[in-house]
């Protein structure tokens, strides 16, 4: 299977073969990618360099806020989950499409500096005006990052509306397991607190435990592969992956035993789904009042392709870590 390393989260969009960045190959034990060159993942101790140099990542999660909206807590007037651009919904669509332009006004793109230079690695989403979510296999202690947000196309270097941050401090869990993929998941603290806008606005978090029906609809949203061994998409994309409920993704013949209950699993319908370069980005699912919250980070799939029956994309389970980034958040 593979996993979605530093790379984009790549909407699967199944005609487009849109898969995650390699993790494991279906029938190979699971390891974190390392996409585009990416050196080796930290542990939760691991100093990670932001652009305003060497930190360490805090430890232990504890019970504080319970679950609620940072954003309200942290401070942007709308609110958070609601876009200025309300994205195009309808009935699915094979492979994914282009996003309409900053419908997602929290997603990311996490970059790294490389030969002088800035590389896309993986999506992320933004929680709060200084915090953005994503996944740890994403992270790097060798690497230097910057947050890109209001983003839509990665090719145009000036963008109206898009702004490059630099990274404080990176919390990667303490408990991330490479190995089994499990807790999945790093908070990325901004050098400064973004201002909002019709183009960068944040997601809300999901209630603490909170447990998706089966075929919820939900979004998974990147800048991935648009295809199996594809290039990296250039516009933002979306595609419709409805939520898989545990009792059947844990089946023998779907992800078995490598699924948890702190992963949520979405797609396996064999035409859509996640791909390399899409980690770290988010599950986007819309709650009765119309607001968006981010139920998953993007966290593995099938290496033989992107869009495999059976083998929906993985994501890290939101809900399952309220507790750990409220905790994270209000000491750091």
């Amino acid at each position: 299977m593979w996993l979605f390393p530093g790379g984009t989260v790549s909407v699967i969009r199944a005609a487009m073969g849109l898969r995650s960045p390699r993790a494991h190959s279906v029938g190979q034990s699971p390891h974190v990618p390392g996409g585009r060159g990416h050196p080796k993942v930290p542990s939760s101790v691991d100093t990670i360099r932001g652009v305003s140099g060497p930190t360490v990542t805090p430890l232990v999660s504890t019970t504080m806020l319970g679950a609620i909206c940072l954003v309200l807590l942290l401070g942007y007037a709308y609110g958070c989950g609601q876009p200025a651009v309300p994205p195009q919904l309808g009935s699915r669509v094979v492979g994914g499409e282009d996003a309409v332009a900053h419908s997602w006004p929290w997603q990311i793109s996490l970059q790294y500096s490389r030969y002088g230079s800035w590389s896309h690695t993986c999506g992320g989403t933004l929680i709060a005006p200084q915090w953005v979510l994503t996944a740890a296999h994403c992270i790097s202690s060798s690497l230097t990052y910057r947050v890109v947000l209001g983003k839509q196309d990665l090719s145009e270097d000036d963008e109206p509306g898009s702004v490059a941050v630099g990274v404080e401090k990176i919390i990667v869990h303490e408990e991330w397991n490479s190995f089994l993929i499990i807790n999945d998941i790093a908070l990325i603290k901004l050098a400064e607190a973004v201002q909002e806008s019709d183009t960068i606005r944040a997601s809300c978090l999901p209630d603490a435990g909170k447990i998706l029906p089966n075929d919820y609809p939900c979004y998974v949203t990147g800048w991935g592969r648009i295809r199996t061994n594809g290039p990296l998409a250039d516009v933002l994309q979306q595609a419709l992956l409805p939520v898989v409920d545990y009792e059947t993704c844990s089946k023998w013949d779907w992800w078995g035993s490598m699924v948890r209950t702190t992963m949520v699993c979405a797609g396996g319908d064999g035409v859509v789904s996640g791909c390399n370069g899409d980690s770290g980005g988010p599950l986007n699912c819309q709650r009765e009042d119309g607001t968006w919250e981010v139920e998953g980070i993007v966290s593995f799939g099938s290496g033989l392709k992107c869009n495999m029956i059976k083998k929906p994309t993985v994501f890290t389970r939101v809900s399952a870590y309220i507790d750990w980034i409220n905790e994270k958040i209000s000491t750091n």
